[in-house]
C-alpha cells in the first residue's frame, strides 16, 4: 500500500505557482501524484464557516494523510491568512498524524527562514512530524527542479524511512 499524500496550497490565487510547487515536492517525495489536493483559494467563504461539511471533510482527510505538503507564498515574512484559517481547524497535538513539509515561496532570499520559523512550528503543534528543515523556494524558480534538488536530497531519505515504517505497521 502506498503512502496517502495530501497537498494544501494557501495561495489566494487558484491554480497558483505555490500549488504547482507543492505538487512537485509531494510527487518527488512520495513517488506518485498527491491523492488529495486542497487549493484553498477555491473554497472561498466556506473557510470562514466552521460548520461547513466540505471543509470539515477536507480537514479529516488531510489530518489522516501519511504525508502533507503545506504550501504558501510568503506574505509579510510568514504564510498567508488563508492557510492559517485552514490550519486553525486542526486539533492541537493530534490534528496532523503523519509527516508534514512546510513549503514557502517568496520573491527573495531575505525570507528564506520563514518556512522554518513560522510554518514548521504550527505543523508540529498540530501533531505532524517535520522530516527536515522547512523548504523555501524563490517563486520565479518554482518550476526549476534545481531549486529543490539539495533539499530533496537531504529530506527524501528521511521521508522514505518514515513512510516505510508506517506502511510496515499498517
Amino acid at each position: 500500500m502506498s503512502a496517502r499524500v495530501a497537498v494544501v496550497a494557501g495561495n489566494p490565487r487558484p491554480a497558483s505557482r505555490t500549488l504547482a510547487a507543492a505538487r512537485y515536492v509531494a510527487r518527488q517525495l512520495a513517488g506518485h501524484d498527491p491523492d488529495l489536493t486542497v487549493d484553498l483559494a477555491t473554497l472561498g467563504p466556506a473557510l470562514l464557516d466552521w460548520a461547513d461539511p466540505q471543509v470539515a471533510a477536507l480537514v479529516d482527510e488531510v489530518g489522516a494523510a501519511d504525508l502533507v505538503v503545506a504550501a504558501s507564498p510568503t506574505y509579510k515574512g510568514t504564510y498567508t491568512g488563508l492557510l492559517k484559517l485552514f490550519l486553525d481547524r486542526f486539533a492541537g497535538g493530534t490534528g496532523l498524524r503523519g509527516l508534514a513539509v512546510p513549503l514557502l515561496l517568496g520573491a527573495g532570499p531575505q525570507h528564506q527562514l520563514a518556512a522554518e520559523l513560522t510554518l514548521r512550528p504550527v505543523l508540529t503543534e498540530l501533531g505532524a512530524t517535520v522530516p527536515g528543515r522547512g523548504l523555501f523556494v524563490i517563486d520565479r524558480h518554482h518550476d526549476d527542479p534545481a531549486a529543490y534538488a539539495d533539499w530533496l536530497a537531504a529530506t527524501r531519505p528521511v521521508v522514505d524511512a518514515h513512510l516505510r515504517t508506517r506502511e510496515g505497521s499498517a
